[in-house]
């Protein structure tokens, strides 16, 4: 199989500011493989092994350090496993599943039974919505709930507008090298400056094979089938998936939709602030089903 990172250097390198930046974030973890249909998969888990599970799956380009940052104290409420999703700039293998069928949930749910989990709660954002969403599709036995923000696969943004506004630019750099274009890109992602993204994405772009496949949409059939409950966080700046429109389909298709909501002054990837209300709203959730059960 082709290697998906353009040459071994490359990869060591972007892997080794993973390791340099999952050591910044000071924490207690371990690292696991465990075996699937789509080769090995890399989880970091963390916080008390007899505390309620619960999977991170980080966006696309991206990988577990980056799930972990952005939720740093479920560890003190829950068993946390972020899980590196497969053919990303990360540990786990370098073969893609399809989005056009029912792989990434396949690939998932591979992922709980080998862990060994039950009545998990799952958090994803963006591309992880779409993971998590095809999980459910293909299983929903195992997943108690499910948190997602700013998740792909219930509705698309412009294409124009992203194409001018982020492809482009992200082209650019990759054909000229100048940071400009870098920080353009991020403007149009990112509501707050993000050092690692700054320094990481860099290294993507110019080394690792990423997909640009069209982002399919979940069909209202298979939305309906789901039983799991869905809390649903949008961002109203979102250029990828506009936080209005997915939240006003989702109120459509999804019988089990428990909670949505928009936070009106964030683009694609979210606030501090608002990812720590989506982090507070997780924790608080645990313990009102603790104290029902």
């Amino acid at each position: 199989m082709t290697s998906l990172y353009s040459s071994p250097e490359a990869k060591r390198e972007i892997l080794d500011l993973y390791d340099q930046k999952l050591e910044e974030l000071n924490i207690s973890w371990e690292s696991m493989e465990v075996d699937t249909s789509f080769g090995h998969a890399h989880v970091i888990a963390t916080g008390p092994q007899d505390a309620p599970p619960i999977i991170l799956v980080h966006g696309s380009n991206g990988c577990a350090r980056i799930a972990l940052e952005t939720y740093p104290n479920l560890s003190e409420k829950f068993r946390v496993y972020a899980v590196d999703v497969p053919a990303q700039p990360n540990k786990s293998s370098e073969t893609r599943p399809s989005m056009k069928d029912e792989s990434y949930g396949i690939w998932m749910n591979e992922v709980i039974r080998a862990l060994n989990i039950e009545k998990v709660t799952m958090v994803g954002f963006s591309f992880g919505g779409l993971v998590i969403l095809k999980t459910l599709e293909q299983d929903v036995s195992k997943v108690k709930e499910v948190h997602l923000a700013a998740p792909a696969y219930i509705a698309n943004g412009n294409p124009l507008l992203a194409l001018f506004q982020m492809f482009i630019p992200m082209r650019k750099y990759m054909r000229t090298h100048n940071m400009k274009y870098v920080h353009k890109f991020l403007s149009r992602l990112f509501s707050e400056e993000d050092e690692f993204a700054l320094n990481y994405l860099p290294k993507v772009f110019r080394h690792f094979s990423m997909d640009f496949s069209p982002v399919p949409v979940i069909r209202s059939q298979n939305a309906n089938r789901i039983t799991t409950p869905i809390h649903l966080y949008g961002a109203g700046n979102d250029l990828l998936f506009p936080g209005k429109k997915i939240i006003n389909r989702a109120r459509k298709i999804f019988p089990s939709l428990a909670e949505s909501r928009l936070f009106d002054n964030s683009k694609h990837v979210l606030s501090r602030t608002d990812n720590d209300l989506i982090e507070k709203t997780i924790i608080n959730n645990s313990s009102s089903s603790d104290q029902r059960a």
